[in-house]
């Protein structure tokens, strides 16, 4: 006999929470950041596509238009997945307070930084982890010598 939990659907926002939402993805800039990704896929591709073949890449860079037309659907995707992310997260209430926030300047200039200030949390993060693992490694095989391990 097969034991499991319930599955837990997601639940489906109000139509209020999602305006809010997405209102609130295009205050924080999320889409421009989306769309901005389209230029390093199609640099990641262009190798394997074009073989460094001038005649293919002529072609290639020609189809840029029908290409960014064509990365719209995903585009759209993306706005709606991470609007229904946040709106299943927060109130309308809340997303239009949060909003107002980023309307600021403050919230402009945290927007502004953020990326920077992630990649700086992250090093840290990963630095200090590092040193932790060093340190609990050195211990603990100590600790295990004192009991005796040959280690």
């Amino acid at each position: 006999m097969l034991l499991s939990a319930p599955a837990t659907r997601a639940q489906t926002p109000t139509p209020d929470a999602m305006a809010a939402a997405r209102s609130l993805v295009n205050t924080m800039k999320l889409a421009d950041q989306y769309k901005a990704l389209l230029p390093a896929i199609l640099l990641g591709l262009k190798p394997a596509l074009t073989q460094d073949r001038p005649e293919i890449e002529q072609d290639y860079d020609a189809m840029m238009p029908m290409i960014a037309e064509a990365f719209t659907p995903y585009y759209t995707s993306m706005v709606d997945g991470i609007a229904t992310v946040y709106a299943n997260n927060f109130t309308a209430a809340e997303l239009r307070e949060i909003e107002a926030f980023y309307r600021q300047p403050v919230g402009q200039k945290m927007l502004a930084k953020m990326p920077a200030i992630s990649q700086q949390a992250l090093a840290v993060g990963q630095e200090i982890g590092r040193k932790a693992a060093e340190d609990l490694r050195q211990r603990l095989t100590e600790a295990l010598r004192q009991k005796g391990h040959k280690l």
